[in-house]
């Protein structure tokens, strides 16, 4: 009878309580992920909220390789860590942003900061749960997450807002050249004033 029950507590499937080496990393990276994503929008300088960005988009891509999404968390860190980054750090080079601490940086609305924050979420989870309640994943197909299942999801259904996003980063981008160069000219009289001064004297 004892063998029967130690038995079935070793084929028996993980619960709860009982988690799985996988889910503790899940969780924790989870924890380490939400801490910088609440430390980019916290921080008074904007090139370590770039930083702590880059630190929760790698989370991010760590929760889908444990997942087991492998093409997704290359893509994330390809595309997100790799190029949204760059682009943001681009961006306050050219706009002349400050790079330290900087009282602009917060505009002292955090509460409703936080209140739609919050609301965002629990809209967003409510919506994945209910859209999500009756599916059911297909252990023995194709992993849901390797390329080709991902390349015909995307390319299939998900072309058009994908080519909206590049369009948006090359707006964004022009954007930031526009305003740096705008403000070349208001430095130019003060440029050329100075050697005016100069010869008077």
């Amino acid at each position: 009878m004892s063998g029967i029950l130690a038995q079935g507590a070793l084929t028996a499937p993980h619960g709860f309580l009982s988690p799985t080496g996988v889910e503790i990393a899940f969780v924790l990276v989870g924890i380490a992920t939400l801490a910088a994503a609440v430390m980019t929008v916290t921080t008074q300088q904007l090139v370590h909220a770039a930083l702590w960005l880059v630190v929760a988009l790698g989370g991010l891509a760590v929760e889908y390789l444990l997942l087991t999404a492998e093409f997704i968390a290359w893509v994330q860190v390809l595309i997100y860590v790799g190029s949204i980054v760059v682009l943001l750090l681009f961006g306050l080079m050219l706009t002349k942003a400050p790079i330290g601490r900087s009282p602009d940086a917060d505009s002292g609305n955090r509460w409703a900061a936080l209140t739609v924050a919050v609301a965002a979420a629990g809209t967003l989870v409510w919506v994945v749960v209910d859209a999500f309640r009756t599916s059911w994943i297909d252990l023995d197909g194709p992993a849901q997450g390797s390329t080709k299942v991902s390349g015909e999801i995307l390319f299939r259904h998900w072309v058009l807002p994908f080519e909206a996003l590049s369009v948006l980063l090359l707006a964004a981008l022009v954007g930031a050249i526009v305003l740096s160069r705008k403000s070349a000219p208001d430095d130019a009289p003060a440029d050329a004033a100075a050697p005016r001064e100069t010869e008077s004297r």
